[in-house]
């Protein structure tokens, strides 16, 4: 199953937004900085913020997306304080 995560930098504040297909696998290369030029690379506390987990590939693909429209640093912390929003997300991109 697939996951959405939101990393959050305290150095650079600033939000990282992804999608995976392993979730902790994924977490562990921004943290080790395997892809030097990737934009987590910049710095080295990134936290998991937020995560929505067990979706298909294309839901994760397609919250991601979303969400990054969405250009809104509010938008993401309210992800966080309204689970009704994460519910609405999920039922949107149900294939």
């Amino acid at each position: 199953m697939a996951s959405v995560y939101i990393l959050y930098s305290s150095t650079l504040d600033h939000f990282y937004v992804g999608s995976c297909a392993e979730l902790s696998f994924r977490l562990q290369q921004h943290l080790n900085k395997d892809f030097i030029h990737s934009f987590t690379a910049k710095a080295n506390d990134w936290a998991v913020f937020y995560t929505i987990e067990n979706l298909s590939y294309p839901q994760a693909r397609s919250i991601e997306a979303h969400i990054k429209k969405m250009k809104s640093r509010v938008y993401i912390m309210n992800l966080k304080k309204y689970p009704e929003m994460r519910e609405k997300l999920i039922a949107k991109t149900i294939e």
